[in-house]
């Protein structure tokens, strides 16, 4: 019987199949990935071939771990993937998000996209993320529409996750505004979530777009969600949290925008709203600079800056453990 590699047709299908098999940010399948490209690590997921740079007992556990998704028929659901009516993006695209480079073996394997593929290729100093709580307050989404209308104004780009509270209220606004606008879902880009934003997802696709790094069909789990708010920082020149309690995920995505160099920016909020404690913490810490205005926000896009790979992480947000959520690390061989 033919191998998986043996069936699938060039680069853009084997990371098509990577992505059906593999979780997203697991750094085994992004250090495979990196060095021998999407056909040969689908080859060496179904060979006993030595992996370099990695100790065996990690090798042995990253096959049996992709191994187990490997069914008879997924060939075929990687053609009708394709067919589907969404657009696939690799890093050999010239619509690649550049950016997305920095995040090195933690890079997705590739971007399942339905809209504008075009707001993936302008710098990142014209997108900006805007991500935090769910449960929101009136001040929260107050503070989030100005902030997105003037960011659409000044012709940036949105980029947030079609979450309720804060992700909701900043891409409502920036289509209000008639700007411009990115989701990034943790979820198939056919399962839209939460389901009471489908009408709202749905417009984004129409105008703005839509961004999944799994596959049609894929459900959103909380591993994925953790996972997805690295690719919210990476593809923002700064993320901007309005409102998140400290054990909101949007923390991790401010941890995550810091290490790569981007710029990170927080509303301050009354000192007896649960919902502004994480934002206050981060100012106090001086983790992120304390954003009033769209104008705030712009300064920290068109900062310069170069990734802190020292930064001490803040009290916030270290509930999460890891220092990157990933389902597999790679043991390496000395």
């Amino acid at each position: 019987m033919a191998t998986l590699a043996e069936q699938v047709q060039g680069e853009r299908m084997a990371r098509v199949a990577l992505s059906m098999i593999a979780e997203p940010n697991d750094s085994t399948t992004g250090y495979v990935l990196a060095r021998h490209g999407g056909v040969e690590t689908l080859r060496l997921v179904e060979s006993d071939a030595e992996v370099p740079g990695l100790a065996r007992a990690a090798v042995l556990m990253w096959r049996e771990r992709l191994a187990a998704r490997v069914m008879p028929g997924l060939p075929d659901q990687v053609a009708q993937a394709e067919r589907h009516g969404f657009g696939t993006l690799i890093p050999a695209d010239k619509e690649w998000p550049a950016g997305l480079n920095d995040l090195g073996e933690r890079a997705p394997y590739l971007l399942w996209t339905r809209g504008a593929v075009s707001f993936l290729t302008t710098p990142l100093s014209d997108r900006a993320t805007i991500t935090g709580a769910r449960a929101t307050t009136s001040y929260g989404e107050q503070v989030t529409g100005e902030l997105a209308m003037g960011l659409a104004d000044e012709e940036r780009v949105v980029v947030s996750g079609g979450a309720y509270g804060i992700e909701g209220a900043a891409h409502k606004s920036v289509l209000a505004a008639s700007g411009q606008t990115i989701a990034v879902l943790a979820g198939g880009l056919d399962r839209p979530y939460p389901a009471g934003h489908s009408e709202l997802l749905s417009r984004i696709g129409d105008v703005g777009l839509l961004v999944s790094e799994v596959p049609p069909g894929a459900a959103p789990t909380r591993h994925r969600f953790l996972a997805r708010n690295r690719l919210l920082a990476a593809l923002s020149g700064a993320t901007v949290i309005p409102e998140a309690s400290p054990r909101s995920g949007s923390i991790t995505t401010a941890i995550a925008a810091r290490e790569l160099g981007r710029g990170v920016g927080a509303v301050p909020g009354p000192v007896t709203s649960v919902a502004s404690a994480g934002p206050n913490e981060l100012i106090k810490q001086g983790f992120a600079s304390l954003v009033t205005q769209p104008s705030d926000v712009i300064d920290l896009l068109d900062t310069d800056r170069t990734p802190d790979w020292t930064v001490t992480r803040p009290e916030v947000g270290r509930e999460f453990g890891h220092r990157h959520p990933s389902p597999g690390t790679p043991g390496r061989s000395i």
